[in-house]
């Protein structure tokens, strides 16, 4: 099992960078998958047990200027780690304009993903500065607990409003209760509500867009005789929306929310290069 990369490009490098602290801000120990094509940030709290989760993929192609891994075996070319996103993030944060950026899975005392800094300097001996950071190797038969979650067939599918609108809308609910109802329908509107014994609080949105996933994709088109004008909504743990809102490094070219009633908010965001799906199971 072998893995080495590395990332020459600036560019590259910064947007790798936000990408990992977006991830820091959303788990605190998440798998990364790694297969010859694609990265993996993945994060599987049981949502029966009310946890959030998330699958944030990343086309290597894009990021890395080279980029070798070989699996556990020929018919498994692929590696999943487990580690703490908090560690990649700040290692990268000493790399912010870095002539290059290697990083590799080593076993010294541990399985480690050690990141080489090639930093700059004046002398024509470059400095290097190295982090190793401890990961656990998660075990072939474990794999398929970290499979794609599956989306359920929502009700509703709607376009989010600007994130950073959004965000500071649920900052201020933030102060007045734990939960907030998420509500949409298929004429492009969105509510976001609150209500408490003493104070009851609506934003609404509207002429946000419904994605068109009816188009042939009859598994993951909302109900076709849903009225319109109906909304469906979930009541969720406002610091779980929070906590995905406040963490938004990359911003996403597309932003959309599928709502299935009553059980669960599914987000999708994109990016040219990146798509991060996170799910956030409604209280009962």
């Amino acid at each position: 099992m072998r893995f080495r990369a590395k990332i020459v490009d600036l560019a590259c490098l910064n947007h790798f960078s936000r990408v990992i602290n977006t991830i820091a801000r959303l788990a605190k120990t998440c798998t990364l998958r790694l297969t010859a094509s694609k990265l993996y940030f993945i994060l599987c709290d049981k949502v029966a047990n009310g946890g959030v989760s998330m699958w944030c993929e990343l086309s290597q192609g894009n990021f890395f200027d080279e980029f070798q891994m070989e699996g556990i075996a020929a018919e498994h070319n692929e590696i999943y780690l487990e580690l703490v996103p908090e560690y990649l993030s700040r290692a990268l944060k000493t790399a912010q304009n870095a002539k290059a950026v290697k990083i590799k899975l080593t076993n010294r005392h541990c399985p480690c993903l050690r990141v080489a800094v090639e930093l700059p300097s004046l002398s024509s001996s470059g400095r290097i500065v190295t982090h190793d950071i401890p990961v656990g190797v998660i075990p072939r038969r474990l794999w398929n607990d970290f499979r794609e979650p599956s989306v359920p067939d929502f009700d509703v599918s709607i376009y989010l409003p600007a994130l950073k609108t959004m965000k500071s809308v649920v900052e201020r609910m933030k102060n007045l209760s734990n939960s907030i109802v998420i509500e949409a329908n298929l004429s492009g509107e969105m509510n976001l509500k609150i209500e408490t014994d003493l104070v009851s609080v609506t934003t609404h949105f509207k002429d946000l867009g419904n994605p068109p996933w009816a188009s042939g994709d009859e598994s993951q088109s909302p109900a076709q005789d849903r009225d319109p004008e109906s909304m469906a909504e979930a009541c969720v743990d406002i610091r779980k929306l929070q906590q995905l809102l406040a963490g938004q490094q990359v911003n996403p070219t597309k932003a959309l929310c599928n709502i299935v009633s009553k059980r669960i908010v599914h987000f999708i965001l994109l990016h040219e290069d990146v798509s991060l799906q996170y799910f956030i199971p409604a209280l009962a």
